[in-house]
């Protein structure tokens, strides 16, 4: 089987990074054995990014490798490390590559070096623990997963940035027109569709410099798929300007310039979207006597249409350089007229209803399905086998108003309510108003050890609701004496609080 060199269009398989996990970690030290959450938050996915490159010319890479990953982001650790970023994924991509989705929607036109796409974007890092705590929740007893990384099939169509395109017929020149203009040296043979893939080649004129493609030979019907046509008219939608070369020497009957002409015309006319480019007409195959006997019979008419007309041989390299500076005049101009490119960043999000509701539920034969981008990720982020992020879980969706919405349709005690997508949905059984198992564990998300299994934190909480009835000159060590709690045990429970002994119920770092 042939080995391809020339790729222009395939479809690529991409997974970003997932996030890494965040962690639960209590910090420890000699006489502090529960010093606090130190979780550290998990690090975010690589993501999977298209740039162009001015010296890739083909998709050649993507055909034989089409499943590219980026790197999973690392979980967190204790004593607050956070985990290591997964590095990018950078695909050089030619100039002029058209992303598209696999229904033909258009995400992206890279034209332009440095231009780049974020195709797939990393999963966010679950959150440690220590970035979980607030003045409610001292001590989360659970950490957030990591989310995972988007995972899409895109398609890379490559569309040659070009200044000139040469189109015709098979065997009308073309390929020799470029090799004598320019150092390309394409295949050159003496039968139809020779050239199978687009040729550049790069030509100077005067001060001006400027790219040509060969674009594979047109038939009547190229528009439809007839021949080449279908797979390579898009390589011309780039170009400042369309030459057509015209064989004047062919000895196939019925064909004359003229005729050519207008079959060419037809198929780009019905191809669509090229009617604004300026045209040149090559009168190709001077040197042979009769095709400058055609070529000058057919002149006048080509004239009377308003076309630029130029006689040509690529054999003996006759018209040539006429031809070369008509083509730079153009250039040049297109280049004046043309705004200065800009590299841009181009990130795919899924698109939002403006002002929409945050969440959606429907009911169906499966049971209450709960749609939203902020429930289906808590739902991800979620470890079902810790009962505390169970019930923060549930917290969050209460917040949200998912609850009062369910009850609000008419779903009862006992419903089955699936959050997510039919494939990859989270099934849970309706139970308005219950805590989830978490009542036994005091503020939901909360390690109750931090506060029940320590005497000095049970000491300091007497102490405190007792200050509120001390007597008059009665200093705190003296209600703590009062309570039958010993000075060493006062000047303990101080130092682990600081100079000040005022601390709130709510918020036990911010001290009065």
């Amino acid at each position: 089987m042939a080995v391809p060199t020339f790729v222009d269009r395939v479809v690529l398989q991409v997974t970003a990074g997932r996030g890494g996990n965040g962690v639960a970690s209590v910090h420890r030290e000699k006489f502090k054995p529960l010093g606090g959450p130190d979780g550290g938050n998990g690090g975010p996915g690589g993501s999977v990014i298209l740039r162009v490159d001015p010296d890739v010319t083909t998709l050649i890479d993507y055909h034989h490798s089409p499943h590219r990953r980026a790197e999973h982001g690392g979980h967190g650790a204790g004593g607050h490390r956070n985990g290591a970023h997964g590095a990018d994924l950078v695909l050089a991509v030619p100039d002029g590559t058209v992303v598209t989705d696999e229904a033909g929607t258009v995400l992206a036109d890279l034209v332009g070096p440095g231009t780049e796409m974020v195709v797939a974007e990393g999963g966010r890092g679950g959150l440690g623990n220590a970035a979980l705590a607030s003045s409610k929740r001292k001590a989360p007893g659970f950490a957030l997963l990591g989310e995972p990384g988007d995972d899409r099939a895109v398609v890379l169509e490559l569309k040659v940035v070009a200044d000139i395109g040469l189109v015709g017929f098979p065997s009308a020149g073309k390929s020799s027109l470029i090799a004598a203009l320019s150092r390309a040296r394409p295949k050159i043979a003496d039968y139809p569709f020779t050239t199978l893939v687009p040729n550049l080649g790069v030509v100077t004129a005067g001060d001006t410099t400027f790219t040509v493609a060969d674009v594979p030979g047109l038939i009547e019907g190229a528009s439809e798929g007839r021949g080449l046509g279908h797979d390579f008219l898009r390589h011309v939608e780039r170009c400042a300007a369309l030459v057509h070369v015209i064989d004047t020497a062919t000895m196939e009957p019925g064909r004359n310039p003229l005729s050519d002409l207008d079959v060419i015309e037809n198929e780009l006319s019905r191809y669509g979207g090229l009617e604004d480019r300026p045209r040149l007409v090559v009168l190709n195959k001077v040197d042979v006597p009769d095709g400058r006997d055609i070529a000058e019979m057919v002149l006048p008419d080509l004239q009377e249409r308003g076309l630029q007309v130029l006689q040509v041989s690529a054999a003996s390299h006759e018209g040539l350089r006429e031809l070369s500076f008509a083509m730079a005049e153009i250039v040049a101009a297109a280049r004046r007229d043309r705004p200065v490119a800009e590299p841009t960043r181009i990130v795919i999000r899924p698109t939002e209803a403006a002002g929409g509701p945050e969440f959606s539920i429907k009911e169906t034969g499966e049971g209450w399905r709960v749609r939203g981008e902020k429930p289906e990720r808590w739902v991800r982020q979620t470890d079902f086998s810790n009962d505390e992020a169970v019930g923060f879980l549930a917290d969050r969706l209460n917040r949200l108003g998912v609850e009062e919405k369910l009850l609000e349709l008419g779903a009862a005690e006992g419903d089955t309510v699936l959050i997510g997508d039919a494939d990859n949905a989270v099934v849970f059984d309706f139970k308005p108003m219950v805590d989830a198992g978490a009542e036994i564990l005091g503020r939901r998300g909360e390690d109750t050890r931090f506060e029940e299994s320590r005497p000095a934190a049970r000491r300091r909480r007497a102490i405190q609701e007792a200050m509120a009835g001390r007597g008059e000159g009665e200093t705190r060590a003296d209600v703590a004496r009062r309570l039958g709690v010993r000075v060493e045990d006062v000047d303990a429970a101080a130092a682990e609080l600081g100079e000040d002994w005022g601390w709130d119920e709510d918020d036990p770092g911010k001290h009065k």
